[in-house]
């Protein structure tokens, strides 16, 4: 009598799912942020929205981790490194913007630069871009045209952060201002930066797809 032979579990899609809900909460965070930034500090009460997005972005990022550490029955769809990884970072995006407007307020801002506006633009657009790619991973589509462009708004990033830097000791302005809005350049480049991250770990997952490695 021939052994029967022993039927693979299903895969799961939870992570997927959940990854691709954590896109959509970046996406609406960099929104918030954008219009925060933008209108300060009349909008200041948008810091609350934001650490709602957070607390969102936290749920999210430890939903994905327990799915991807054996809690469902069914096989992960991505490595579980990969998943770890693209949640950290996810989750970091929503932290860097929660941060951005904490320094806002407690440095006492009161008017927006233009720089910090442009780079709250780029992070926008940077959000919506991870949030395609993350619909593309689930549907098993190409996130090429997706992560080269977020590549393209990190380098963005980095240019317009470092000429508002360089503005303002141009300018002379008092050492404190210029440490303050250093500050926050610092947490707006590492929410654009930690767009990059998601890209990097997503050209991982494209290759090992592409290998036939994914699951």
């Amino acid at each position: 009598m021939r052994p029967l032979l022993r039927r693979r579990p299903p895969i799961d899609e939870g992570p997927l799912e959940l990854l691709e809900e954590s896109g959509a909460n970046v996406h609406r965070t960099a929104l918030v942020l954008r219009d925060l930034v933008t209108d300060y500090p009349e909008r200041a009460d948008l810091a609350g929205d934001l650490r709602e997005l957070e607390h969102e972005g936290d749920r999210i990022a430890h939903d994905v981790i327990h799915r991807l550490n054996g809690a469902s029955q069914g096989r992960a769809p991505i490595d579980s490194n990969d998943g770890h990884a693209l949640a950290t970072a996810l989750d970091d995006i929503v932290d860097y913007a929660e941060e951005t407007a904490d320094r806002l307020g407690l440095y006492g801002v009161e008017a927006p630069m233009e720089q910090a506006v442009a780079m709250a633009d780029v992070l926008v657009d940077g959000a919506a871009q991870v949030a395609n790619a993350l619909t593309a991973l689930r549907a098993d589509t190409d996130m090429g045209p997706y992560l080269i462009e977020i590549h393209r708004l990190e380098n963005e990033g980095d240019r317009i952060s470092r000429g508002a830097v360089a503005s303002l000791f141009a300018d002379g302005v008092d050492p404190m201002v210029v440490i303050r809005w250093k500050d926050v350049f610092d947490s707006l480049e590492c929410a654009v930066d930690a767009c990059e991250r998601v890209a990097h770990v997503l050209e991982g997952i494209s290759l090992k797809r592409r290998a036939g490695t994914r699951r």
